[in-house]
């Protein structure tokens, strides 16, 4: 239906990629090259599933990360591809050449979700879509895939959690690198202890983002129903900035680097430190560098202070887009300081740096071996199980970026309840954690 990531000559160099680097990373996810120390098990070939035993899917959104959803999924013996949607004619019509059988093709996601062949369905939208259409495919009866961040607003990401558990739906947010087992040794070595009293996380990220220009507004492109791709976002003129990947850079429809990237190298801090919400979140920054017609800031630290077993942590967000130099040569780079060593990680290494005159023994491997983020939600869809990355988990970590955002828009230090979901010292602040959208459209009642 949707059009998420995709290629196209607005492309800066740095997009390429990065987006380049994600599809080989989703590849190794599932065939469990995300390694630390140590290689791979060999893995058997798979055998060709019975009709019974197949997963029937859907794909809404075919950009550029929804055909390398596909392009994943569709290897599976288990999977057979039904169906793919997208509301710009050239993403959907590729979708359906690469798809390898016949597929039926939609401009509206609504017809995929009105089909009962369906087991389940792929969501790789642009965030301002993800809570209508993954809601509406719960009450279909779905299971759903949905890409990060989950959600657009934290009380979308509310209701989508309220619909996967009221309908019984089998989610994944498609947050791929949690299946690497380089986090999962990252986990294991932090929650030993081995680095001591950990009060510092460090999450960076850095990246030279310029080129993006301020082109002139136009017409959309040919075959691309443009009404329907903004829907409950605000009406603009067509800018091809706010198309294809570069609409992350765009309040209207995403929450720039920091939702796009807290899914992935938060995702180590939560994991690892046993964490699920920060108390108080306090941003600055802002659209310091970069000569373009975007809005998010290309600069930004947000500092959240985490309640802990052991005692209070920071976590510290810094991001640039003005430079390509991150935090020891790990691009992002995750940062654990303990009071007996440093853990520095990125998605597929760490290493350790032990405090002068003190020595880290490494804990033996207790976390069982991941299937891959991919063949992990194809097993719950068969088993009824639940993800590593359902819609609850993905909808704490979608929240960090958010309230940071928040913190931004403000000016103001927030004090964040976990339970209740809401901002306590500013009430006004709580206005964000909603947006009003653009009629006909409306967030489904669950």
């Amino acid at each position: 239906m949707l059009v998420h990531l995709s290629v196209n000559i607005k492309m800066t160099h740095l997009n390429r990629r990065d987006f380049l680097a994600a599809s080989t990373l989703a590849a190794a996810a599932d065939s469990g090259a995300l390694s630390g120390a140590g290689s791979a098990a060999p893995r058997q070939e798979p055998k060709p599933a019975a009709a019974s035993d197949q997963i029937t899917l859907g794909f809404i959104g075919t950009g550029g990360m929804g055909s390398g959803l596909l392009s994943t999924f569709k290897k599976f013996p288990d999977v057979r591809v039904a169906a793919v949607c997208d509301v710009h004619e050239p993403h959907r019509m590729k979708a359906a050449h690469s798809a390898g059988r016949p597929v039926d093709v939609y401009g509206d996601f609504r017809r995929v979700l009105d089909r009962k062949d369906l087991d389940a369905v792929v969501v790789a939208t642009p965030d301002h879509w993800h809570a209508i259409i993954a809601i509406s495919a719960c009450q279909a009866g779905k299971d759903v895939y949905c890409e990060k961040p989950l959600a657009h607003r934290i009380a979308e990401g509310q209701a989508m959690v309220k619909a996967a558990e009221k309908h019984k739906r089998v989610t994944q947010m498609g947050n791929l690198i949690h299946a690497g087992e380089n986090y999962h040794r990252v986990v294991e070595i932090v929650r030993s202890g081995a680095l001591g009293k950990i009060s510092k996380a460090i999450v960076c990220i850095a990246a030279d983002r310029s080129g993006l220009g301020r082109p002139a507004d136009s017409a959309p492109p040919a075959g691309c129903d443009y009404d329907f791709w903004l829907g409950p976002a605000p009406k603009r003129p067509f800018n091809p900035n706010r198309f294809t990947f570069n609409w992350r850079y765009f309040w209207d429809y995403g929450g720039g680097i920091l939702t796009d990237f807290c899914c992935h190298i938060v995702d180590l801090v939560h994991w690892a430190m046993e964490v699920d919400a920060p108390r108080t979140i306090s941003a600055t920054g802002g659209r310091y560098a970069l000569a373009d017609n975007a809005e998010v800031p290309d600069t930004l630290e947000v500092c959240y202070e985490y309640d802990h077993k052991d005692g209070p942590f920071l976590m510290v967000w810094s991001q640039t887009d003005a430079s390509s130099h991150g935090l020891a040569d790990k691009i992002p780079g995750i940062v654990f300081q303990g009071t007996n060593g440093t853990l520095i990680a990125g998605y597929n290494s760490y290493r350790i740096i032990p405090e002068p005159g003190r020595s880290i023994t490494e804990p033996p491997k207790t976390l069982p071996r991941s299937v891959g983020h991919h063949r992990e939600w194809l097993d719950a869809i068969k088993s009824r199980g639940a993800c590593s990355c359902r819609f609850e988990y993905g909808h704490r970590l979608t929240s960090v970026g958010s309230l940071g955002n928040i913190s931004l828009w403000t000016g103001e230090k927030l004090v964040w309840d976990p339970v209740a979901e809401r901002i306590k010292n500013h009430p006004d602040a709580n206005q964000y954690l909603t947006k009003e959208y653009r009629q006909p459209w409306t967030l489904p009642v669950v």
